[in-house]
Parts: structure tokens; C-alpha cells; sequence
């Protein structure tokens, strides 16, 4: 048995036609009220949150004019602006249910009414309403974002040349509407910069979605993409928007796209070659317009030589190869941005006005962050909690150099030679222990999980 949805009210001043419809919608909706006087409506109102309202447009004896309704409407409207309105009459003509449709009504009801109708049509408004709070809910959203983009610890930290030349190339290409490919490894800020590309573009008053590609099962792709309509498969309630259609004139961010298997690859393509999607359940083509963003830690091209990625996928998300520069790469932004996150943690913490001495700035300097600025926020915010004293020093850091892993700095080593030997001895410390091990190596669970994978440790 399905789980009843919706909270009901009802308000009309005929007691019998009020207790009728209680008891057949009850078996439908999760929860209906009734109320006889419109007088109470601002009472029900401001105890109880509806989802869809059955509203009356005669409530005086010899009246049919519709003016009661249309009233009660608004003044309803005065106290929530969320909830969907039917209208419900025995006196109606074609200009009345015009006039209520274009107060802002959802649909315009007969009596006597048909039983599967009138349920039909509220299950269609309780719809209508679900899907208004969530594009709200949504905007909300948007908006808390935005307003965090221009928060002064949000954005991009660098003097450094690497850094000002990424700079550069997003302020050239963030007004036209090229698809852009980030690359970089993990904790070096790619979606700060796509956001940054979205902020600064023509459509940066529209939304900025993302969505990371190692979240999505094969199950889930092309619903969570491209949406789904109502019995598409069985838990499709409802129709349901995806991400193209939801991110409709604003900036899409496809995240770690080079973990996309090369069989959900091809249906990628397909939408991008046509510019149009096709929801789950339906086959009728619609067509999207957004600015693709997409990021890899990955070597792309190397994923294209391996026969890991298409090559003519990539040619479509790549028109603009943006690398963002690893944090060992900009070694003079280190101390900036070490003292940009002091600050915010020493503020947070209420520690007052914490400094580091000069080892602990020359041991940030030497350390290689092989979890990049993420590493480097995580340091600081554990250094600022754990500070007993105004200076900070290298102790405090608690940071282990490449040289305590026993790695021979004068052995040619690759990056990922090292990422690997670190690791493995960062697990022996711990005993296994994944959790004290990100925690040490500055990077999350699953990324210390997939790097394991990646060097079958």
C-alpha cells in the first residue's frame, strides 16, 4: 500500500458536502480538515501548513456570484503563498472558472462532483504544490550559495604567477559559453573556480548546479540527469526534473567526470551532441540550454589512450582546458592562504588573534601537501583547535615531512611513487585505521578509500 501524501483543507459552509468529502478523500491524502466558517481561515492558517486548499465561492444563502471566493482567496493568499488552491461551486459558468484560473487558481471544480475527478485533480495540485516548494527550496539554496560566493573567505586565494594565470584565462572565457574542463588533483579548488566561472558569466543571476559522477549508479544516471516522469520504474512516484532541465539557463558542474564508465559516456555524448534529453518514461525529446562545466583529477588523455574515455566526448567538454596548478606548484601562495584560514579559524574558535612563528611558516613552506589546500584548511583548523598559546609552531602543525616515511629525496621519484609510499606507511601508523589516516593525510575517507584502490595497497 502506498504512503498517503498531502495535507487537505477543505472550507464550505455545507455541512454534509464538508463530511462527505472527508470521508472518501481521507483514504487518499494524509491528512484532510474541514472548516464550515471562512471566518476561521486565518486561525486554521497560522496553527496548520497546507499543501493544497478546496475552497468555496459562495458562502451566503442566494449569493453566486463567486466574490466570496475570490476574497477568501486572497486573503489566503496574504498568509501563505505556497499553498494550491482549488475552487469548488454548484453556480458556474465559463467566464467565473475563467476569472478563478486567472486569479492564480490550480483548477475549478463542479458540483456534483465526479468522485475520481475531483481526486485526480487534487493529486495533481498536491503535485503542483510539492514541485513549487522544492524549485523554491531550490532558489533558497541558490541564493545561500551565491551569497556565500561573495563572502571574502570563498574565494580564490593566490598572488602566485601559476595562479594568476588561471585567473586570466577564466576572465577571457567565463562570458562566452564554451564548455570548460578543469583539471586537477584532489583539494586544489576545482569547483571553487567553476563556481568562480559561473559568478563571473552572463549567466551568473541563473543557477549553479553540480553534481560529483562517482555519486551516480548506473541506475540512477540518466534519471538524475535527464529526470523521469511518474511510473517510469518503481520508485517513480512523481515526475521529477533532472539536472539539465533544473539547471535550464545557468551553468552545470559535472565533477570528477573521468570516473564516468564508457557505457554511460556514450549516453552523455548523445545529449550533448543534440543539445536535448530525453526523461526516463517518455520519448519525447526536449531540448536544454546550460553552460557545461566539467572536472577530472584524472589524466584525461592518458584515460583516452587507455580506451577509458571517449575521445569524442572529451572533444565536446574540453573546448577550453583550464589546469588548476597544485599547491606545491605555487609554494609562495602557501603562507597567504595559511594566514587567510588562521584568521577565519582563530575567529571561529574565539582563540583571538593567533600568529605562527617563523618555523611554522617555513615548515608550511617545505611540506609537499599532497592534499593540496584542502590539506592545508584541515591543518590549520586543527592547529587553531588545539592551540593553547597566541603563536603557533611547528609542533602544532603536527604536519610529517616526505623525509619521515623514510623516502630518499635523492631517489627519482614520481608524484604518485610518493602519494603511494606515504600512504602505506600513514596506514601502518594507524594499524589500518582509514579514518585516523585521512584525517592525518588531510583528505576524506572515500579518497584515501579510491587512492588505496588506485595503488592496490
Amino acid at each position: 500500500m502506498s504512503k498517503k501524501e498531502g495535507k487537505i483543507l477543505i472550507i464550505d459552509d455545507n455541512k454534509e458536502v464538508l463530511t462527505t468529502l472527508k470521508l472518501f478523500l481521507q483514504y487518499e491524502f494524509e491528512e484532510v480538515t474541514t472548516l464550515k466558517n471562512p471566518n476561521q481561515i486565518p486561525e486554521y492558517l497560522w496553527k496548520n501548513n497546507y499543501d493544497v486548499i478546496l475552497l468555496d465561492m459562495n458562502f451566503s444563502a442566494g449569493v453566486s456570484s463567486g466574490n466570496e471566493g475570490i476574497y477568501w482567496f486572497n486573503e489566503i493568499r496574504k498568509y501563505d503563498t505556497d499553498v494550491v488552491i482549488v475552487f469548488i461551486t454548484a453556480y458556474a459558468d465559463v467566464s467565473l472558472a475563467v476569472n478563478t484560473i486567472k486569479q492564480g487558481a490550480f483548477d475549478f471544480v463542479m458540483k456534483p462532483w465526479d468522485n475520481d475527478k475531483l481526486i485526480a485533480t487534487l493529486k495533481a495540485a498536491f503535485t503542483h504544490c510539492r514541485s513549487l516548494k522544492e524549485l523554491k527550496n531550490s532558489k533558497n539554496i541558490q541564493k545561500t550559495l551565491d551569497e556565500d560566493l561573495n563572502k571574502p573567505f570563498s574565494n580564490i586565494i593566490g598572488t602566485s604567477k601559476s595562479i594568476k594565470q588561471v585567473f586570466s584565462i577564466i576572465e577571457k572565457v567565463a562570458q562566452t559559453d564554451a564548455n570548460i574542463l578543469l583539471i586537477g588533483e584532489n583539494g586544489t579548488g576545482k569547483e571553487l573556480f567553476a563556481r568562480d566561472i559561473h559568478r563571473l558569466s552572463k549567466r551568473k543571476d541563473k543557477i549553479f548546479l553540480n553534481i560529483d559522477m562517482n555519486t551516480l549508479s548506473d541506475s540512477l544516471f540518466e534519471s538524475e540527469l535527464f529526470g523521469h516522469v511518474k511510473g517510469a520504474f518503481t520508485d517513480a512516484k512523481e515526475n521529477r526534473a533532472g539536472r539539465f532541465e533544473t539547471a535550464s539557463e545557468g551553468s552545470l558542474f559535472l565533477d570528477e567526470i573521468g570516473n564516468l564508465p564508457l557505457h554511460l559516456q556514450s549516453k552523455l555524448l548523445t545529449v550533448l551532441e543534440n543539445r536535448e534529453f530525453v526523461k526516463v518514461g517518455e520519448s519525447k525529446p526536449q531540448k536544454f540550454d546550460v553552460r557545461l562545466i566539467c572536472a577530472t583529477n584524472k589524466n584525461i588523455e592518458q584515460l583516452v589512450f587507455d580506451g577509458l574515455f571517449r575521445e569524442d566526448l572529451l572533444y565536446r567538454i574540453n573546448t577550453i582546458k583550464i589546469e588548476i596548478p597544485p599547491l606545491r606548484k605555487r609554494s609562495e601562495d602557501i603562507v597567504l592562504i595559511a594566514n587567510h584560514y588562521l584568521k577565519i579559524y582563530s575567529s571561529k574558535y574565539e582563540k583571538g588573534d593567533l600568529k605562527f612563528n617563523q618555523l611554522a611558516l617555513l615548515k608550511l613552506k617545505e611540506h609537499q601537501w599532497p592534499g593540496n589546500i584542502r590539506e592545508l584548511k584541515h591543518t590549520i583548523e586543527k592547529a587553531v583547535i588545539l592551540s593553547n598559546k597566541q603563536l603557533i609552531n611547528e609542533t602544532d602543525l603536527q604536519l610529517t615531512s616526505t623525509t619521515d616515511f623514510g623516502i630518499d629525496l635523492h631517489k627519482s621519484m614520481t608524484l604518485d611513487e610518493i602519494e603511494k609510499h606515504v600512504i602505506s606507511k600513514t596506514l601502518i601508523k594507524h594499524n589500518g585505521n582509514l579514518t585516523k589516516t585521512a584525517i592525518e593525510l588531510g583528505i576524506i575517507r572515500q579518497t584515501l578509500y579510491n587512492k588505496i584502490k588506485k595503488y592496490g595497497i
